[in-house]
């Protein structure tokens, strides 16, 4: 008996979780689209689940697209993780992890729109690119690699910024390559940061890992 209670226990909480990611998900296309101001049941139906649902799992709309926003940041920033945690130097874990970031604007514009969609949310998040990119700038600072910089949130204005007009731009203009853009745009920020230009260009010059294996089934088409 009690082993049958504990499998309609696990049922339930299986089916909670997929109604609340599939609500994410709804969000998440909202989100993409640039309509922040979607009704709660146009959101219930695109997930496929009822408007009373809805209250089981979220406040309101605005909860809901803030924990949709935050998960896509927890995906950028796992992917970022794994993908660099094998790098030692500052500079390189930073390169990389800007030159990916770039590169995603066209490999999964979805999670791009999400993201750019989400502003300036994106700057002051602790989750995803900007804390990443702060910790690899005051390692930078320490050991000497970013002598150029004097402020570190001030860097990571600049840096926000630049990840957010880059992806805007590679949207506006799909002919453009992203990959030479993101690695010049990688270039100026390492020299901002303090690199000489030669050694900017040659961390930009170096082989990236192959995204796709990492976004694995996650992936644009």
């Amino acid at each position: 008996m009690p082993e049958r209670t504990g499998g309609t226990a696990n049922r339930t909480e299986r089916r909670k979780a997929r109604t609340r990611a599939a609500l994410i998900r709804a969000a998440q296309t909202f989100l993409a689209e640039g309509n922040l101001n979607a009704p709660i049941l146009e959101i219930t139906r695109t997930a496929d689940v009822g408007l009373g649902t809805f209250y089981n799992h979220f406040d309101s709309r605005e909860q809901l697209f803030e924990v949709a926003i935050e998960e896509a940041l927890d995906r950028h920033g796992a992917l970022l993780d794994e993908i660099t945690a094998e790098l030692q130097d500052p500079a390189e874990i930073f390169a990389q992890a800007f030159r990916l970031t770039g590169r995603l604007h066209r490999l999964h514009p979805d999670l791009s729109k999400v993201l750019l969609n989400s502003g300036l949310s994106l700057l002051a998040s602790e989750k995803g690119l900007a804390p990443r990119a702060h910790r690899d700038i005051e390692a930078g600072m320490r050991s000497g690699r970013f002598g150029a910089v004097r402020d570190p949130d001030l860097a990571l204005t600049v840096i926000g910024g630049s990840v957010l007009a880059l992806g805007r731009l590679l949207h506006d203009q799909p002919e453009r390559d992203a990959a030479d853009a993101t690695d010049r745009i990688t270039e100026d920020l390492l020299r901002m940061l303090g690199l000489p230009t030669a050694e900017a260009a040659e961390i930009c010059a170096r082989p990236l890992p192959d995204l796709t294996a990492f976004l694995g089934d996650d992936k644009a088409a």
